[in-house]
């Protein structure tokens, strides 16, 4: 049995919508955006399940999330259509209104790299659970739940949850245009200190 071996592309796990050099020492967003900002997004890429095949037996998974011009990417999982990337990728909120996209490649050496599926999400139903901002609840405690539909590519239903005092969203999402595929992910509000907040 072959062990999966992990590529780390060379990347950054945050995103300002800016490529401003201006920035305070206490926040990564640079210091004239931080009016229009509500916050930051921490995305938990989790895993990937019953991937495509893309490769001969298997692929070399990887995921791209987009908002707006902000765009992440996970490492490569190299031999796996089940990978656990277990990765946190930081977004910086300004229009709530905009969809997170995400989609999934498979890593070639000496060709562009396949598309392994595509899917989207709405961080709306999320921000209305933190503007909330619920104290004194119990750990655990469900604020909401998403249902799928086919205005959405959830999986299952999507429950907000408060975890640790956070208000947190666990998501499955189904990938489109692609044989099969899901991709677990888990949501996270960051609030920031001089930014507009929710």
């Amino acid at each position: 049995m072959e062990e999966s071996q992990t590529e780390s592309p060379n990347h950054s796990n945050f995103s300002s919508p800016s490529s401003s050099p201006i920035s305070s020492p206490t926040s990564p967003v640079p210091s004239n955006l931080m009016e229009n900002v509500l916050g930051l997004l921490r995305i938990r890429v989790i895993r990937g399940i019953n991937l495509a095949i893309r490769d001969v037996i298997s692929s070399d998974p990887y995921v791209v999330i987009k908002m707006g011009k902000q765009k992440l990417k996970t490492r490569v999982v190299k031999k796996n259509v089940n990978p656990e990337w277990n990765e946190d990728l930081t977004l910086c909120v300004q229009d709530p209104n905009l969809p997170v996209k995400l989609a999934v490649y498979d890593k070639d050496t000496f060709s562009l790299d396949d598309k392994m599926g595509v899917a989207d999400f709405d961080i709306k139903p999320f921000l209305e659970a933190v503007k909330m901002h619920l104290e004194g609840i119990p750990n655990g405690t469900i604020i909401t739940k998403v249902t799928p539909s086919r205005q959405n590519c959830l999986a299952e239903e999507s429950c907000i949850r408060l975890k640790d005092g956070k208000v947190v969203q666990d998501i499955c999402l189904r990938l489109r245009d692609v044989e099969c595929g899901e991709v677990e992910l888990q949501l996270q509000w960051i609030d920031l200190p001089g930014s507009k907040g929710v």
